[in-house]
């Protein structure tokens, strides 16, 4: 979500079109040629997730002792979490279905550093972080900084601090002090000067992908689930090896958002965010979906054990009482 307003901070300066192609704006890589028209590759559709790019990375980590690759070689070969070789590149046909593509964002990331001739760090702290006040957050690996809390496993032992290749996509660290400026800032109570207009942040939540008719995705956030006034909750959930969870998700019907960073447990943020979304909407929305039904099919597969232990039980009796 962060990233995305970067981007949209480019698209209210008139430095970039969501509509054009992002071949138009980048140099240094290009996507390689498949069946399919790169043409189609629009800066709105990376934001969404609607590219036609398939490779769902997912971005392996890297150890404090490796060296990081520059951003145009990780574009031409990530390391991906699933241990397996990706390439970033259009598998289906653009604008035609939602294929989440971690790719994309990376090459969102490369379209930040093009247009604005600064690095992804750089952009993001001159043009967010520093008008905002967010002066603890950071794309930086955080072995350097001082001050950080520990990453710890799902043992409660404490984790290695890695490196991102991806640090538009993966690499961001902050405090709830900072992410509290940042929800304000969406909320426009903000004393701090805020980079981006309403019209802008209101753009990013309006619907730019759907799954079998439900609203998932806007321009670089989650659309959680529809508030009572017409809107959505949206904002953005994320994870990452070895147990580090986050969530921040925002109403902006009544102004209520909530915001949990969490290390030693892989999904707390996310069922921690479940349950407001549900408690503000009566919805379980688009992350809950799947907890929803493991919830539901709990007592149905239970009440099938009941009944064919009932079915044997009475079968079992009837048979003795013939034999009689």
């Amino acid at each position: 979500m962060d990233y995305g307003l970067g981007v949209m901070k480019l698209v209210q300066d008139r430095k970039i079109d969501l509509d054009a192609p992002v071949s138009t704006y980048l140099t240094r890589w290009q996507l390689p040629e498949t069946e399919f028209d790169n043409e189609g590759v629009t800066v709105r559709r990376l934001l969404s997730h609607m590219s036609g790019l398939n490779d769902g990375l997912g971005f392996a980590d890297y150890g404090a002792d490796e060296v990081v690759p520059p951003l145009t070689r990780t574009l031409s070969g990530p390391r991906a979490s699933s241990g397996n070789p990706v390439k970033i590149a259009v598998g289906v046909e653009p604008g035609s279905e939602f294929q989440y593509s971690g790719g994309g964002y990376l090459i969102l990331q490369l379209l930040i550093e093009e247009v604005s001739g600064e690095t992804f760090q750089d952009y993001m702290w001159q043009s967010l972080f520093r008008p905002l006040g967010m002066t603890r957050s950071t794309y930086q690996y955080l072995g350097e900084v001082e001050n950080v809390s520990k990453s710890y496993d799902e043992q409660g032992q404490i984790a290695p601090l890695y490196q991102y290749a991806a640090s538009g996509a993966t690499g961001f660290a902050t405090t709830l002090a900072d992410m509290g400026k940042f929800i304000r800032a969406q909320l426009k109570i903000n004393a701090m000067p805020n980079p981006l207009n309403q019209e802008s942040i209101k753009s990013m939540r309006q619907t730019h992908a759907s799954v079998y008719g439900k609203d998932i995705w806007g321009l670089g956030t989650i659309l959680y689930a529809a508030t009572a006034n017409g809107d959505l909750v949206y904002g953005h959930d994320g994870r990452n090896e070895p147990a580090i969870n986050s969530t921040v998700r925002i109403n902006p019907d009544n102004g209520d958002a909530i915001a949990v960073l969490v290390s030693g447990r892989k999904s707390l943020a996310t069922n921690l965010g479940f349950e407001w979304v549900l408690w503000q909407t009566g919805l379980p929305g688009v992350l809950g979906t799947g907890r929803v039904i493991r919830e539901a099919t709990k007592p149905f597969f239970a009440g099938c054990v009941l009944i064919l232990f009932l079915a044997v039980a009475t079968t079992w009796w009837l048979r003795r009482r013939v034999w009689r």
